[in-house]
């Protein structure tokens, strides 16, 4: 495993962060999910990734149970709070000052842990003035509650302004968690100059698209029995744009290129986000262990220029570039 610096800030987190969205508590057993995280901890990885929303709190209760015993200062802990959790209420959701400070303690007593390394607004929050919720962020950081704030998939107007409020707290806004793959490239035009002007690192997500990137998926063919196409709690809808003829097509004309380095396809894939240089680190999912023991070969791998080229010749103009597509919801979901 190799390490990164997170944005501008000390934090030093693995290239390869292991995430539970969509997995623990509710694609996979707890059993299996424990084996998942003891994999990621024998491959190196510190850095693990989670949020109050997924599984309605469930999955931050697995992950804490999962690093119970491990050295606390060896592990960089991540969550996030925005979207609705517990009975949805008018209150569980978003980023005002009274969600945030209680979604904090909340995810503390789930994770076992007196601190999480980074605490995240899950997205933007269109109806909560901005200076109430960094002003809350900053209050978490000098309760000692998290060591650093982060967004995730905000625009760049939005991280431009989160910064500005934040250093007038005394805080540093230190990362971005977006989608980002060979697929979905919308955060280069607009979102990485920003982050870099202003600190920040990007800890992205899915960048195997869901798993597309794996080659599983044909063009024409049955989907796999078993896989995210055919989860209802979640994984179906997210993976649905993937799932064209003609991206498939497109991402076939990588297996020779992954063959040519001895990569597998998502090793090709998860290396290829890592050749940013604003990324951090790239989060990965697993819902069976030897997964995760595939993923993390693609740390330290370099790919070099005529690779990248290759790459871009075989996808075209298959890839989504269009930088309005990073958009937070214009409302809170109900």
């Amino acid at each position: 495993m190799e390490f990164r610096y997170l944005g501008n800030s000390g934090l030093k987190i693995s290239e390869i962060t292991y995430g539970n969205w969509l997995t623990h508590a509710s694609q996979v057993e707890n059993d299996v999910a424990t084996q998942c995280v003891r994999a990621a901890l024998d491959a190196g990885i510190s850095t693990f990734d989670t949020a109050d929303a997924y599984a309605n709190t469930a999955a931050e209760q697995v992950l804490g149970d999962a690093l119970k015993g491990e050295r606390r200062e060896s592990l960089e802990i991540f969550t996030k709070v925005y979207w609705p959790t517990g009975p949805r209420g008018h209150n569980d959701v978003g980023l005002s000052r009274k969600h945030i400070l209680e979604s904090i303690d909340g995810s503390l007593q789930r994770l076992g842990t007196d601190y999480v390394d980074l605490y995240q607004a899950h997205r933007y929050d269109s109806e909560t003035p901005l200076e109430e919720t960094m002003q809350a962020f900053a209050d978490v950081v000098r309760q000692g509650k998290a060591l650093y704030i982060g967004v995730s998939e905000w625009n760049a107007d939005q991280i431009r302004a989160g910064h500005e409020l934040a250093v007038k707290h005394g805080v540093q806004l230190i990362s971005n968690q977006p989608q980002y793959s060979m697929l979905w490239r919308v955060i280069e035009q607009e979102v990485v100059p920003t982050s870099k002007q202003h600190g920040l690192g990007q800890i992205v997500w899915s960048p195997v698209a869901q798993g597309v990137l794996t080659g599983k998926y044909k063009p024409g063919a049955e989907l796999p029995a078993g896989s995210r196409a055919t989860d209802d709690k979640g994984g179906a809808s997210t993976i649905k744009r993937f799932l064209t003829d003609e991206v498939l097509t497109g991402v076939a004309k990588l297996e020779p290129i992954a063959a040519d380095l001895g990569l597998s396809m998502a090793q090709l894939a998860i290396a290829w986000v890592l050749q940013n240089d604003n990324v951090s680190s790239a989060i990965i999912g697993a819902s069976r262990p030897e997964q995760v023991a595939d993923n993390v070969k693609a740390a330290g791998v370099r790919l070099p220029a005529e690779v990248m080229t290759a790459i871009d010749d075989a996808l075209g103009d298959l890839a989504e570039t269009d930088p309005a597509k990073t958009v937070s919801p214009d409302e809170r979901p109900a």
